[in-house]
């Protein structure tokens, strides 16, 4: 039986009920993780991207926990659960497309925003590929040189650095010119849906860490490549949802609008239910549409009660 939907007062106590503690996984690896909702309700386990924290999805935890689920957003990396729902956005859709590779049996059901599942190519490496495509100037080619992109970060302030990536709005690839990212005196207004406050948090919580740790997800691609030869053109067989902006950059990628919408994301996710193209919309689809977005993942994980 789905849980029951939520009202204003249960919404509002929902949101007061985020809680948040530190866990211990591996071997000493400790993550911070934020939880709201019942304990013992179904789970779903949110999977934030870059430059973001569990923060991206405070909008959606409060809705899930007033719908009675149990919301699990850890910074990064994942949080154990014996089987969970998984909704994820940009990196953390990459590595829940993974989990859902190598795991399927932990994951009852993947709501993906913004990034597709694209299978591996066995005749060459991503970072390898996108050079070819667009120059050693698009964004995950620059951030390849450790310590070169923290430098240039560094310069502009983490701040400016947040507002030039969180307000970018082009559908075009981003480009992180060698001979500088703007100047430190760049007036960049914040987009509608975040605010100061919300913009004030991320600074605070990056200038602790630095980029670094986010970086290196980009700087393992080709590795991740190399290491996973034996899931060439594998599928994923988890039930999935798809959501994208159709401002989106990554949804004018080359050649992955037909992959989406042509049969190859369907061959490659048989499970694969529906997918969606929220329109006028850009890429960091779970902040500028909260609502909508949360409406998304309830009513499509609440098939599965």
């Amino acid at each position: 039986m789905a849980p029951a939907p939520a009202t204003g007062d249960d919404l509002s106590a929902a949101a007061a009920a985020i809680t948040h503690r530190t866990v211990e996984v591996g071997s000493g690896v400790r993550l911070h993780v934020a939880e709201a909702g019942p304990a013992g309700a179904p789970a779903v386990l949110l999977l934030h991207g870059f430059p973001e924290l569990w923060y991206t999805w405070r909008h959606q935890m409060r809705a899930l926990a007033a719908a009675g689920y149990r919301a699990v957003a850890p910074d990064l990396r994942g949080y154990g659960e014996k089987k969970v729902f998984v909704a994820a956005h940009d990196w953390g859709a990459l590595t829940a497309w993974n989990l859902c590779l190598f795991r399927a049996d932990r994951v009852r059901a993947l709501v993906a925003l913004s990034v597709a599942y694209t299978p591996r190519s066995a005749a060459r490496r991503p970072v390898d590929g996108l050079r070819a495509l667009f120059g050693d100037e698009y964004y995950i080619c620059r951030i390849q040189e450790p310590g070169a992109i923290e430098a240039e970060f560094a310069r502009l302030g983490t701040e400016l650095v947040l507002r030039k990536f969180l307000s970018y709005r082009s559908t075009g690839p981003l480009f992180i010119p060698k001979s500088g990212w703007g100047s430190p005196d760049d007036q960049v207004p914040l987009p509608s849906w975040l605010t100061e406050e919300n913009l004030k948090y991320y600074t605070s919580e990056f200038e602790k860490t630095g980029f670094t740790g986010g970086l290196n997800y980009y700087r393992a691609l080709n590795k991740t490549w190399e290491l996973t030869s034996s899931w060439t053109s594998a599928e994923i067989n988890v039930p999935a949802k798809f959501i994208i902006g159709d401002l989106d950059l990554t949804y004018h990628t080359p050649g992955i609008q037909d992959f989406i919408h042509k049969g190859g994301f369907k061959k490659f996710v048989p499970l694969l239910d529906d997918v969606v193209v929220m329109k006028d919309v850009g890429h960091f689809i779970n902040e500028e549409k909260p609502k909508e977005v949360s409406e998304h993942i309830i009513n499509y994980i609440n098939k599965f009660n």
